[in-house]
């Protein structure tokens, strides 16, 4: 098993362009059977303001192929 401050070290890239996503900043969980159903990624580089947040994206859990030590390979 692994922690959720785990995958937060873990940055997420899109297998067929190389893409760089971002870093875990939150999940979404199935509150009924308890399995991940998303990784919400934010790019820890942008900067919200005091009026606007980082823009989040969804990464489904179906969209992961690879979790590796050092990042989340995922196809878009």
């Amino acid at each position: 098993m692994i922690k959720l401050s785990q995958l937060q070290l873990k940055e997420i890239i899109v297998v067929n362009s190389g893409k760089r996503l971002g870093f875990i900043h939150d999940l979404e969980i199935d509150p009924d059977r308890g399995f991940i159903i998303a990784l919400i990624v934010a790019d820890r580089g942008a900067k919200g303001t005091m009026f606007k947040k980082v823009e989040e994206r969804m990464v489904y859990w179906e969209q992961i192929t690879t979790i590796g030590s050092d990042v989340i390979l995922v196809n878009e």
